[in-house]
């Protein structure tokens, strides 16, 4: 017989963070809705753009001729993200893309860094800008074999009732 322990933090590897992360007042994971976790999305590449996506970044796949934009969108930001090590250089989000992206209908974001804000911040203005509009976040994302392009995302964090974050298994599947 085997029974295995598992110690960690809740944002070791691709996860979901939950408002309660950002926010002494919010949700935990295991209470969050899971609608934005699963469904059509885009992945859209901006590599080595350098510290912040801006709106600049992406606007290239979110045009009219790409259709219009899903609720959630994951961004490859690096060619081969490091796995080895935490990557204090890592791509984040600029607020104000953030913003943008709430106003499009986006639901959820995603990204290959550890973090949608910069390893330094302790204002962490784009988890606050995905707190005040209701946005839902995954990080430490691999997509380093993923082409650009629309899927459907299935990444359900797990039911840890108290946490403020959860593991997930994010899978990317064609659309057919």
């Amino acid at each position: 017989m085997n029974v295995a322990t598992v110690t960690l933090s809740p944002h070791a590897g691709a996860h979901a963070d939950a408002p309660l992360h950002y926010d002494a007042e919010g949700v935990p994971v295991g209470l969050l809705d899971l609608a934005p976790y699963i469904g059509p999305c885009r992945v859209i590449h901006a590599i080595d753009v350098g510290p912040l996506l801006h709106w600049r970044h992406l606007a290239h796949a979110l045009g009219d001729a790409d259709g219009p934009c899903p609720p959630r969108v994951l961004v490859r930001s690096c060619l081969c993200m490091p796995q080895d090590r935490f990557d204090t250089g890592l791509t984040a989000f600029a607020p104000e893309t953030v913003e943008r992206l709430a106003d499009l209908g986006v639901l959820l974001i995603g990204i290959d860094s550890a973090s949608i804000d910069p390893a330094d911040s302790k204002a962490l203005p784009s988890h606050q800008v995905i707190r005040r509009r209701g946005l839902r976040v995954l990080e430490n994302l691999l997509l380093d074999a993923v082409p650009a392009g629309d899927y459907e995302l299935i990444a359900l964090p797990l039911k840890w009732v108290t946490a403020d974050a959860s593991p997930v298994r994010a899978v990317l599947r064609e659309l057919s």
